[in-house]
């Protein structure tokens, strides 16, 4: 355990110069961390013949964009294809607020979406006509609405 402790202080101490010239903190830990994530997968290669580099970030061959992926599981669909669905449903009928929407999407779809992401979606639908926008009288927030 100990050789591979002194491993790893010798690697850092050759990295240092190199992770230090960010100066950006954030950076610098990501940095570190992604060439730990690679040493460990390197280590793991030498010792049972895997491929390098298959670990979280990095880009897997071989499968359909945004379908799945072997070490996250199924992806979540995004908020404009969440929003897409909901306008084929008939839950644009009654006038919802985003607060409303986000709430519904949690619920209905297991997507945590903040306001903000939804913003620009719907206002983009409303440029396009599929929604209306419309000041609520009770909070002089937006509303949308199906045209």
């Amino acid at each position: 355990m100990s050789k591979h402790i002194e491993k790893l202080k010798k690697q850092l101490v050759e990295i240092a110069e190199v992770v230090n010239s960010f100066k950006s903190e954030a950076v610098q830990v990501r940095v570190v961390d992604r060439l730990l994530d690679a040493m460990i997968e390197m280590e793991k290669a030498e010792n049972e013949s895997v491929e390098v580099f298959n670990k979280r970030n990095y880009k897997q061959r071989g499968f359909e964009e945004g379908s799945y992926s072997p070490t996250r599981g199924p992806k979540k669909p995004g908020a404009t294809k969440i929003l897409n669905q909901l306008l084929s449903t008939d839950f644009f009928n009654t006038p919802h607020s985003i607060l409303s929407i986000a709430n519904y999407c949690k619920e209905n779809f297991d997507s945590d979406f903040k306001t903000s992401e939804l913003s620009g979606i719907l206002l983009k639908l409303a440029n396009e006509n599929k929604l209306r926008r419309e000041r609520s009288n009770e909070n002089n927030r937006f509303e949308y609405v199906r045209v």
